[in-house]
């Protein structure tokens, strides 16, 4: 059993800037990639970005490149999701998860274990 707890959502005003953190139980940690997915009310849950094992490799979602960044702690066994320049249309439920499917990082079908995930409120 593979534990994710997402932490570090809250209520941030348009243009500001709010950091996610992803702990996992893992002790393999470092030999995962990790992805984070949204869900805002009312609509499916969408791909955010995706960071690899090592950290050096990221992949986001359109709309949130160039504001969001990826990185990681293997250390830490965390994960980090920094997001700046933020929107209301940026709020939703964070997840973060872990991949096994490299070829699907876009769908939730590329993870096997996932968060219980973090609110975050932008408003206008």
């Amino acid at each position: 059993q593979v534990q994710l707890v997402e932490s570090g959502g809250g209520l941030v005003q348009a243009g500001g800037s709010l950091t996610l953190s992803c702990e996992a139980s893992e002790g393999t940690f470092s030999n995962s990639a990790m992805g984070w997915f949204r869900q805002a009310p009312g609509k499916e849950r969408e791909f955010v970005g995706h960071i690899s094992r090592s950290g050096i490799s990221t992949y986001y979602e359109d709309s949130v490149k160039g504001r969001f960044i990826l990185s990681r702690d293997n250390a830490k066994n965390t994960v980090y999701l920094q997001m700046n320049s933020l929107k209301p249309e940026d709020t939703g439920v964070y997840y973060c998860a872990r991949c096994r499917v490299l070829s699907l990082y876009q769908s939730e079908s590329g993870y096997d274990y996932w968060g219980q995930g973090t609110q975050v409120t932008v408003s206008s």
